[in-house]
């Protein structure tokens, strides 16, 4: 895209384009975006077949190694912050082209490796360690792609067109998402299980590289932003941009602002209707996973055009009331919605709820707010047994206080079930064997116990309404196409042209990576420590209005910015 007499002349706004897309913008937005599904894909792969891996590359009894697998995922997510950092100040120096085709060949790079990648029976320790560092570098270049992509695209775009070239980046992670689930499928469906689980597994990681093959072909092709060129033409680029972006209030507020003022909601809506949605179908209504990923994939392709929709529109109208109307409707509805997704998902889990009361009877000091962001804690005391198996069983229980030093129990009608204190193992990863035996039999006499009240082990599929399931999903994956349609372009919007690549990315991905990233683990120990199966969705509920509330008060519409000022 040429830059318009006006952007040469003084660096003022271009005059709107009224003209269709033009070729050259299409290319923008079709190589960014791609190379984003691409990005995403080889992010979710691991994921998705982390049960997998952890046979392959960790040692010890299989839970101890599933735990290790997903800190590995987990890593992932930790480290997605810091790679806006790194590449973030690259991009402002540089130049955002070559930066963000540097992040596709780390991630690109590092999947394909993980496919060749021998196991731990052939190379030992040495195998977990190269995993971590793969899935460490994936993560950085994560942290570096976001960003630049939807830099890249709102520095190509026309004033009053940024919200809708950027929100076609926005679709790039439920796409690529979408494309990892079909090609872990394909290749099952190919082979037997062993086959799979022995080296089939491989096939998803190795045939990334030809992904990358394209996405980098079309990378190559492609032109430095007109913003950075300008600026980099007027020797306006920024010489520490860390140091400018973070470290002086005037822009520090601004990246403070973007992150508890936009993101921090945006993040949570997010992942409220993307994932803990599924989680909530899988493991509290006990949907079989066939059936809740359907549903949710049905409502995911009939809303992924509305972040086009909204980014769109917030050309229009703007991008601050889109973003925290979408944050108010959602904190508004949640509660509404997920009883409804029980009503029509498993209405005898519901009845069971209102006619069959749950007792916790224990001491209160020793009940713990069960956070547990790793993975590797256990929670041994008699009251934290007995609450995260109710929990883990989709049952609401109230709680009633017991003298110091009592073992907690847990009443079923007029039954009486002991809890334990448990004995953890030396390494303080787990449970002894005694006290996971004693734990299988609670779980067992506390499960007839269940089914005896009526609380069901599994959702009946008769008595599923899918249709009413897929509308009330839809609802809140809209929610989540409000708040993240525009939120590209309203970042970009926010910073200098000098450090924009660095201010836009630190927020999103602390944002995204944190507040959302935790949002399953933080909503499961709120619902053991209460009682209450939707007592989780309080975490989102109060973050997004937090960010209502911030945003309404201190943050500035921007779509009306010169993304061309350089300071």
């Amino acid at each position: 895209m040429a830059i318009t007499p006006g952007m040469a002349a003084g660096g003022g706004k271009s005059v709107p384009s009224s003209a269709g897309m033009t070729k050259e913008e299409r290319k923008v937005i079709f190589a960014s975006s791609l190379g984003t599904v691409f990005e995403w894909y080889d992010f979710y792969l691991y994921g998705s077949l982390a049960a997998v891996i952890a046979k392959q590359f960790f040692i010890g009894d299989p839970t101890t190694s599933f735990i290790f697998a997903l800190l590995a995922f987990a890593a992932g997510f930790i480290v997605r912050p810091f790679g806006a950092l790194v590449f973030g100040r690259l991009g402002d120096m540089i130049g955002r082209k070559y930066t963000f085709l540097v992040t596709i060949l780390i991630m690109g790079g590092s999947t394909f490796v993980v496919g060749l990648l021998p196991g731990y029976a052939s190379i030992g320790i040495a195998a977990p360690i190269i995993l971590v560092t793969l899935r460490i570098l994936q993560g950085l270049a994560l942290g570096g792609e976001y960003g630049g992509a939807a830099t890249y695209v709102a520095e190509h775009a026309p004033d009053g067109k940024r919200g809708f070239f950027t929100s076609w980046i926005q679709t790039t992670a439920t796409l690529g998402l979408f494309l990892s689930l079909l090609v872990i499928l394909g290749v099952r469906s190919s082979m037997d299980t062993e086959s799979f689980d022995a080296w089939g597994w491989r096939i998803p990681f190795l045939v990334s590289v030809l992904l990358l093959a394209i996405s980098v072909w079309i990378r190559m092709s492609m032109n430095e932003s007109p913003a950075f060129a300008k600026m980099k033409a007027e020797g306006k680029t920024s010489k520490a941009p860390l140091s400018e972006a973070f470290l002086t209030w005037k822009n520090g507020k601004i990246a403070l602002l973007a992150l508890v003022g936009i993101v921090m909601g945006q993040a949570v809506v997010w992942y409220t209707g993307q994932f803990y949605a599924l989680f909530f179908l899988t493991q509290t209504l006990k949907i079989d996973n066939a059936t809740a990923n359907i549903l949710l994939a049905v409502a995911l392709a009939l809303a992924t055009p509305f972040f086009i929709v909204f980014g769109a529109l917030s050309d229009r109208i703007g991008r601050k009331y889109i973003i925290l109307g979408g944050c108010l409707v959602a904190a508004l509805s949640y509660m509404p919605i997920f009883k409804g997704i029980t009503h029509y998902g498993n209405p005898a889990l519901e009845a069971a709820i209102a006619n069959s009361p749950v007792v916790v009877v224990a001491d209160p000091a020793s009940c713990h707010f069960q956070f547990n962001a790793t993975g590797t804690k256990k929670f041994p005391s008699s009251c934290d047994i007995a609450t995260s198996q109710l929990t883990a069983a989709s049952v609401s229980y109230t709680r009633q206080d017991a003298p110091a030093g009592t073992v907690a129990s847990i009443k079923v009608g007029d039954k009486v079930y002991p809890s334990f204190n448990a004995t953890m193992t030396p390494d303080g990863l787990n449970f002894d064997k005694a006290s996971k035996d004693r734990e299988a039999a609670l779980k067992k006499d506390l499960g007839a116990a269940l089914k005896d009240a009526g609380y069901p082990a599994k959702a009946d599929t008769a008595q599923i309404n899918k249709p009413m399931l897929v509308l009330l999903l839809f609802v809140l994956v809209l929610f989540v196409t409000m708040v993240y349609g525009p939120v590209a372009a309203m970042l970009v919007e926010m910073f200098p042209t000098r450090i924009r690549y660095t201010s836009m990315s630190l927020p999103y991905h602390i944002g995204n990576g944190w507040f959302g990233g935790l949002l399953p683990t933080t909503s499961f120990a709120l619902v053991a420590a209460n009682g209450d199966i939707y007592y989780g969705l309080w975490y989102p509920i109060v973050i997004a209005l937090a960010t209502v509330v911030i945003g309404t008060l201190f943050v500035r519409e921007t779509k009306d910015n010169d993304i061309y000022a350089a300071d």
